[in-house]
């Protein structure tokens, strides 16, 4: 019997959604496996030279059941707000379920935040309990704003008497609550994503995101699951990249999640997939580009990877040349953001790969370059990326703002705010965005959080905030300042103005580079022209570059 393997074609020409009637991300992640192979394991935590410790589908079922009776015992329910502060761990993962288990929503926030970032995004979701790992607690107690829905801290690791513990929450709960009968499109999770000006929008998800997201996930990891597939990222679960790309598509689909509590280091990542023996890995283009030169025949000879995802920011050609040739594993890069994600995407294996380009829509998802009327643009021409709505990945709406909501599409078609080209052959390649979003090291920085809290600074009498290129980051945050009168230029000054933001927002927004000016052209209705930094800023670059080029021979 001839068996014919199916092309790029055919999967995006058969395929149909079929979302079921009811739909609970909890108990697609969980009680599923925890009935047919309760022992199975779902979750590895690398501990360097010491054994690594994992968790099983039976124990994470059990325990996030557990967990949201206890919760719901002290009054949280459907549509209650819950903030998760955690770093990747077992205690993350059983925290989310538990929240989607009840119909409530996760609320998940990076630990990185200072106590400004943390305070917006906790008024602004109206949060009514927050789990808080013993780290964050020094940020939570510098809030100095009111909170005025948050009724409840608990804590992992605090140690503390004065404050309810996640281990003994969940040891005297009462009996495992049942999962609530939510349909795809109940709402589970609110997900922060910044926006050029005000503050950052909340983008709602209904629990059919994770349904929304299987076709990428299976498109760029190649038929994922496969034999022996274990997954890893350094993407932070509380980001979109990390929480959607990697840590719930993965439990859905039976592939172990392997994680490690310590900050990223290029060379320590090679030694984490060789010893937890990863055969699937997400890595941001920063991540690649940090690895690849860090990379030593001893560290790739340990590896056995079989797919590599990147996203966030696009592959330089060199990095995408280096993992083909050097790891022997072809990136497949894939697009989206915090509203609609990974619906563009590349897979070798199909075919579907091309240096350069982002990659083609992904089966399931229907993607445009739309001009401003929402018109297609001919090919080759740029526009805005833009995705067909219905789409189970997309966003539900912003999180009480519906004027935001209303301005985010055109017609049937949600605008991402990215610019982009399609070829001949379909493939989309990224160019830019149509605002002043900043991508660094796979962030996207809205600017105007960031210039909200240095005009705080009592020396900044005004602030424009840029992203200047960068050849390892893609971007950094740079910030142009006009300082108030009394106060002089100097790099003791700059120092502070930096540890300020660092301070009050997250180690990615604080400006690496800082310059003073004497003033800044406005428009006539009072804004910055942030351009006219950019394109100074850009000159800037591209003059350093060349100072640093090598001499031919």
């Amino acid at each position: 019997m001839t068996i014919i393997s199916p092309t790029y074609e055919t999967l995006r020409a058969g395929f149909r959604w079929n979302l079921p009637a009811r739909f609970n991300i909890a108990e697609a992640c969980a009680d599923v496996w925890a009935r047919v192979d309760p022992d199975r394991i779902c979750l590895i935590e690398d501990r360097g030279s010491e054994p690594a410790v994992s968790l099983s589908y039976g124990e994470l079922a059990q325990r996030s059941a557990r967990l949201a009776a206890a919760f719901a015992a002290r009054g949280i329910g459907r549509g209650d707000r819950v903030a998760i502060v955690l770093p990747q761990s077992f205690e993350a993962a059983i925290v989310h379920l538990a929240v989607y288990r009840l119909g409530a929503i996760a609320v998940p926030l990076a630990l990185r935040f200072g106590p400004e970032a943390l305070e917006l995004r906790l008024r602004a979701s109206g949060a009514r309990l927050a789990v808080i790992d013993a780290s964050g607690l020094p940020v939570h107690a510098a809030i100095t704003g009111p909170l005025p829905d948050l009724a409840e801290i608990v804590t992992v690791g605090a140690g503390r008497a004065d404050m309810l513990e996640l281990a003994e929450l969940e040891r005297l709960a009462p009996d495992a609550s049942p999962v609530a009968p939510t349909t795809p499109d109940d709402p589970a999770m609110i997900i922060f994503t910044s926006g050029t000006t005000g503050p950052p929008k909340g983008a709602l998800h209904g629990h059919r995101v994770l349904l929304g997201h299987l076709p990428g996930m299976r498109f760029h990891h190649e038929g994922m699951p496969q034999d022996g597939d274990r997954i890893w990222t350094p993407a932070d679960w509380a980001w979109a990249g990390g929480l959607l790309n990697a840590l719930l598509p993965s439990l859905l689909l039976g592939v172990p999640v392997v994680y490690s509590r310590d900050r990223f280091d290029a060379a320590a990542a090679f030694a984490l997939m060789a010893r937890q023996t990863v055969r699937n890995a997400f890595l941001p283009a920063t991540a690649l580009r940090m690895m690849k030169g860090a990379a030593t025949p001893e560290a790739i000879a340990g590896l056995d990877l079989r797919t590599i995802g990147s996203a966030g920011e696009a592959l330089p050609a060199d990095t995408f040349a280096w993992a083909r040739d050097t790891l022997g594993v072809t990136v497949n890069e894939f697009y989206g953001q915090t509203e609609c994600n990974m619906v563009l995407g590349s897979s070798a294996a199909l075919g579907v790969s091309r240096a350069g380009a982002i990659g083609k829509p992904v089966p399931g998802h229907n993607v445009a370059i739309l001009d401003t009327d929402g018109g297609k643009v001919p090919r080759g021409e740029t526009g805005t990326i833009a995705v067909a709505a219905p789409d189970p990945v997309m966003f539900l709406r912003y999180w009480q703002d519906p004027e935001a909501t209303r301005d985010k599409y055109i017609g049937a078609w949600l605008m991402t705010g990215d610019q982009g080209q399609m070829d001949d052959d379909g493939y989309i390649r990224f160019v830019g965005r149509d605002d002043d979003i900043i991508t660094s090291a796979g962030y996207r920085i809205g600017p105007g959080e960031v210039e909200n809290c240095l005009l705080a600074h009592p020396a900044v009498h005004m602030a424009a905030v840029i992203g200047k290129p960068d050849p390892l980051r893609t971007e950094i945050v740079k910030a142009y300042l006009v300082l108030t009168e009394g106060h002089t230029p100097s790099a003791d000054l700059a120092r502070d103005i930096q540890l300020f933001v660092r301070e009050r927002l997250s180690a990615h927004e604080y400006p690496r580079e800082v310059a003073f000016v004497d003033g800044m052209t406005l428009t006539t209705s009072g804004k910055i022209v942030r351009r006219e930094f950019r394109d100074r800023a850009a000159r800037e670059a591209a003059e350093a570059a060349t100072e640093n080029a090598p001499l031919p021979a």
